[in-house]
């Protein structure tokens, strides 16, 4: 089996448990992996827990449709990700609820909207920028994750749901479940006294567990 036909497989396998399990769903969300000359892509308008990877669209290194099915109007997107963060293997963007739920509130920090509430967040995710919002499918989402100059691995869309990066398909999408559990304990324990991890214990963990 080649490289290219793994990824293929990985994908649809991926995206239908994030489907199964209620991450994605009707034909929201989306999913890209970098390939050896180009870049995979769920086609537009698809379902993520249908999947056929033999229609996964593919794209040159420049952009352009090769084969498959039509890509996602959010490629410009994932294209800002791999251009701006070395060594990204794939992107990940969900409508998971409750990320997408702490993406609509006004009182989240821009800078960290996911605070270091366990170790498993900071592990995998890191912090998370709020992007202002765009309608989806805008070539100016693909500015504004340049604008970061790929300081962050993770963002949440305003208005709209996570976009999370990952050194691979596996790295990219456990990321994306840790970031939307940890969103849903955030929403759990709103307004209850809370204990957050402290600098000192959120440097120890960077400092052993090295994200990409």
């Amino acid at each position: 089996m080649s490289s290219e036909t793994r990824i293929r497989d990985d994908i649809a396998r991926l995206s239908k448990s994030l489907y199964d399990r209620g991450f994605s769903v009707g034909s929201a969300g989306n999913i890209s992996a970098a390939v050896e000359d180009g870049l995979l892509i769920t086609p537009t308008n698809s379902c993520l827990g249908f999947l056929d990877p033999g229609r996964i669209a593919k794209l040159d290194r420049d952009g352009r449709h090769l084969s498959g099915d039509k890509p996602s109007k959010e490629i410009f997107l994932h294209r800002a990700f791999y251009e701006t963060r070395p060594g990204t293997g794939a992107v990940v963007h969900l409508h998971s609820t409750f990320a997408t739920a702490l993406s609509c509130l006004t009182d989240v920090d821009p800078d960290d909207c996911i605070p270091p509430l366990t170790p498993y967040v900071v592990m995998r995710v890191g912090a998370v920028k709020l992007v202002p919002y765009v309608r989806p499918g805008d070539e100016k989402a693909g500015d504004l994750i340049r604008e970061l100059r790929g300081k962050y691995a993770a963002v949440l869309l305003a208005n709209h749901g996570p976009v999370v990066s990952g050194k691979d398909i596996a790295s990219a999408v456990y990321a994306a479940e840790e970031l939307e559990e940890t969103a849903k304990l955030l929403v759990l324990l709103r307004g209850a006294p809370t204990r957050m991890l402290t600098a000192g214990q959120v440097d120890e963990l960077k400092a052993v567990f090295a994200s990409y």
